[in-house]
């Protein structure tokens, strides 16, 4: 039995916020990508109560917030509570993924809680209880479950497959500036967009961007404006050799680059950790993961 779980960096390819329900909560219709990049969380057998602890080199953000509120304890916490389980072990989370960045990194996190415990408490949760419990950790929880491409949409609850993707490369860049989500829902001025529509599958990675540069991230331009930095780090990745698009993913502060293989993405990357004015950048390249 593994005791581990490794937890997907989740990239938005497109975001359209499509309406608003009465109850404050934004529809969104979202094409959802999962990237090499990734946290690790492990478990230790242990019968002490069930503790949480850090490595890697975002972990220290984390080690100074209040573990009662990390989305990896409240994961298991809803997991042990559901089916009546002594919460018992240690989790290690090797935190690689920078912090409230756009790419989904706690939500993945407790994706993996709810993967890894399930089988190491043995419990066999059946998969739309799971949804359930995903739901009520956060939006994108429920996508990160399976870490496969995915049409996502309401308000994150409701997942369909994707379009077939092509091999293709993907370069993740972090500018290390936070930026608040309800700030940037609340910045929005655009009027709603429409869903998307994709083709059942793309031939190469050209015709992907091609298609993709149609459409938006309707959070990128108010996030643009609070962050000016994502603005710089767009067009830097834009003018790498290459480059097919370049996007904000979620609600930022993460930028991406579409490139025709992982070797182009690796090649970009190299150049642009020699560039000066991506001086402490987080940058990762590898591909797209399909």
């Amino acid at each position: 039995m593994s005791l581990s779980e490794t937890a997907h960096a989740k990239i938005n390819l497109t975001l359209h916020v499509t309406g608003k329900r009465t109850d404050g909560y934004h529809l969104l219709d979202s094409l959802v990508v999962f990237a090499a990049a990734a946290d690790t969380l492990s478990y230790l057998p242990s019968c002490s109560p069930l503790s949480l602890d850090f490595t890697g080199p975002f972990g220290q953000v984390l080690a100074t917030e209040a573990t009662d509120d990390n989305l990896v304890i409240r994961a298991a916490r809803l997991l042990a509570e559901d089916r009546a389980t002594e919460q018992t072990g240690r989790l290690i989370l090797e935190k690689n993924l920078p912090v409230a960045s756009g790419i989904g990194g706690g939500s993945a996190d407790a994706a993996a809680t709810l993967r890894l415990l399930d089988r190491v408490w043995e419990l066999n949760t059946p998969p739309d209880r799971l949804h359930s419990i995903a739901m009520q950790l956060g939006a994108d929880v429920p996508v990160c479950l399976a870490q496969h491409p995915t049409r996502m949409s309401g308000i994150g609850e409701q997942l369909a497959p994707a379009p077939a993707l092509p091999d293709c490369g993907m370069i993740l860049v972090n500018c290390g500036e936070a930026v608040s989500t309800p700030a940037v829902f609340k910045a929005r001025t655009k009027s709603f967009s429409p869903e998307a529509t994709f083709p059942a599958s793309w031939p190469d990675a050209k015709a992907m961007a091609t298609d993709l540069a149609r459409l938006t991230n309707d959070l990128e331009a108010p996030a643009c404006d609070i962050c000016p930095t994502i603005r710089t780090v767009l067009n830097t990745i834009a003018g790498l050799p290459g480059c097919r698009l370049s996007r904000m993913s979620g609600s930022g502060a993460t930028c991406f680059g579409l490139f025709d293989t992982a070797a182009a993405a690796d090649t970009a990357a190299s150049a642009l950790t020699h560039n000066p004015t991506g001086a402490g950048w987080w940058v990762h390249a590898g591909p797209l993961l399909r």
